[in-house]
This record gives C-alpha cells, structure tokens and sequence, in this order.
C-alpha cells in the first residue's frame, strides 16, 4: 500500500493520533512517525514505535537508527538526513493533531523542529487535522494560516464541534475522528495517484537500457553485468503514465514492458546509431545504459583459436561517446 509519515503535536488530542496510526496499519500502510517535543507530554514515542514497528523521531539531531526506512522498506545503504529521507520516500504526511502553533510555522515556511522541517521538504500531499480551543482555532490569524496552507495544496480535516479539553467548554476545534483522518489521507492518495498516473500524457521517452558488448572475435566479447532492469523501470514507469515510450536495448534478456517499442542493439557504435536516429522524434531521453569506453580494435571475424598461444593481447581503442 502506501508509505505515510504521521506528525503528531502538542495537544490533548494526540492521543486520537494512535488510533490513526493502528487503523492505517491494518489498512495496509507502512506508517513513520514523528513528534515535536510538546508532544511527548502527552503521548510518548514508545507509545507509537510500539504500534508501528518502527523507530519515532523527535529531536532534528537524533540519528534514525531504520536511516529513513518504512515498515517492510530496505534503509537506505548511508546515514541519510532523518527528515529528508522521511518525507522523500513518503506518499502522504498527515499531521495529526495540527496545532495552532505548528499551523502558523507551516503558513510562515519555519523550520524549528523535526516536524516543521519535514513539512518544508515535502513534495508529497499534506493532510492538516487541527485541534485546538474554539477560540484559538476561530482567531483570525488561524483562519488566515489554514486558508494559505489549503491555498498551497494542503488538504484539510476541519475539527468538529463538541466537548473540548477544556472543562465545560464546548465548540469547534475537536479533532476529527481517526476513522474520518484515515479517510481524508486515502482520498488525498486516490486524487495524488490519478493526477500521476497520465502526468507524462502526449511526451514521448526514449530510454537507452542494458549493457553494450565489444567483439573481441566470433565468440568473445567485452562487456559488463548491467541487466538493463534500471532502464527497463524508467520505461514500464513513463508508460504507466502516458507516455509513447521507445527503449534501445543492449543484450538485455529481461522480460519486456507492455506498450514500449523496443529497438535491439549490440555494441556502443549500434546504440549511438540507435539513439540519434531516435533523438530527433523525441520529447525526452534517459540514458541508462551501460556503455563500453573502449572497444578491440581488431576483432577477428572467426573464432580466435586457442592452439598454439601463450597469451592473447586485445588492443583497445575509444568507442563513440553516446552522450556527446
């Protein structure tokens, strides 16, 4: 399903947070968690690395011992910035309970903890849940934060009115219940994969994909391990989206993408040939091909035979430079 990184604020209400986390779980999600520090007084990280398995954040100086990994997710192969890799592999952020002050630092583009400066990398959707006093979350200066946030792209679950932490007191501001949250996060990635899933309609991609193979003679060749798959991937992903997408492919034995022309090539001087004859009918190239620096400089038409050698010693010269 989808990958979704829940911040959670300061507030009475962080403890609803939980039951968001545990109903997107059993919905199928991998789901990160992060806190600011007034958070932790109302519901701690234990809490949550509990229910979701997986390490919770507060501090932007802590290392992230799963180094930005989701439930199910291989970490990263480095020690990445927390925050960054959190929301770069994300699909959703939803910050729930959206407080006051956190809605204001959002609006104003601060960055003063783990949570605002998540935000502020984001490229994925964002889903905002106040809560918060009525007469807070009524202030004109709130009213403004939300209106700009929505403005942006973000997508609101409006509090609803009842009880509040208060005693006695009633009115809007209550946090939507978790089943309403969890609702508004899977409709905000319906309405994210839709908008995707043609984002490349009318461009047409070529991709260069595999490994180029240098004769030596008949039989032998120079060449390296790339499988093509990287190339392959860019290709079957640019269809999806609506892209007319053609891949040169050299020596790759891996099954073909459904929808994607396909050109068959051997050596570097073959897959230069291939893409500038391509080029010029395209809207957009990815090269990810492994290409031979060097080539024999005489290949022998036959099998060079074995008899009679001590040795064998293959001068190379440049291939083309594809790229250039």
């Amino acid at each position: 399903m989808a990958r979704l990184l829940i911040g959670v604020t300061g507030g009475i209400a962080a403890y609803k947070s939980v039951e968001v986390v545990r109903l997107a779980i059993k919905a199928g999600h991998a789901v990160r968690v992060i806190q600011t520090p007034g958070s932790l007084h109302f519901v701690g990280r234990a809490t949550f690395e509990g229910v979701t398995g997986a390490p919770v954040l507060a501090d932007q100086w802590e290392p992230d011992p799963a180094r930005g990994a989701y439930p199910g997710d291989p970490p990263a192969d480095h020690d990445p910035i927390a925050h960054l890799e959190l929301v770069r592999r994300c699909h959703v952020m939803c910050v729930v309970p959206a407080s006051a002050s956190t809605l204001a630092k959002l609006a104003t583009g601060l960055a003063d903890n783990l949570l605002t400066s998540a935000a502020l990398a984001l490229r994925a959707p964002l889903v905002l849940a106040p809560a918060m006093n009525d007469r807070m979350y009524e202030h004109p200066a709130t009213r403004a934060n939300i209106a700009l946030l929505c403005e942006r792209g973000a997508t609101l679950v409006a509090p609803s009115t009842g009880a509040l932490a208060s005693k006695g007191e009633w009115g809007v501001g209550r946090l939507a219940e978790p089943p309403e949250v969890l609702a508004a996060i899977e409709a905000t990635l319906d309405r994210s994969e839709r908008e995707s899933a043609r984002s490349l309609e009318g461009l047409r991609v070529l991709v260069t994909a595999g490994g180029t193979r240098e004769p030596i003679d008949s039989v032998r060749f120079v060449g390296n391990r790339s499988s093509g798959r990287m190339g392959l991937a860019l290709a079957e992903e640019a269809a999806r989206r609506g892209a007319a997408v053609t891949v040169i492919a050299a020596n790759v034995a891996l099954p073909r993408p459904q929808g994607v022309a396909w050109v068959d090539v051997g050596t570097a001087a073959e897959i230069g040939e291939a893409t500038t004859a391509a080029f010029e009918a395209a809207d957009v190239l990815l090269m990810a091909a492994a290409v031979a620096d060097f080539r024999p400089r005489a290949p022998e038409d036959g099998k060079i035979a074995k008899q009679e050698r001590d040795g064998l010693a293959v001068e190379l010269e440049p291939t083309q430079d594809v790229l250039a």
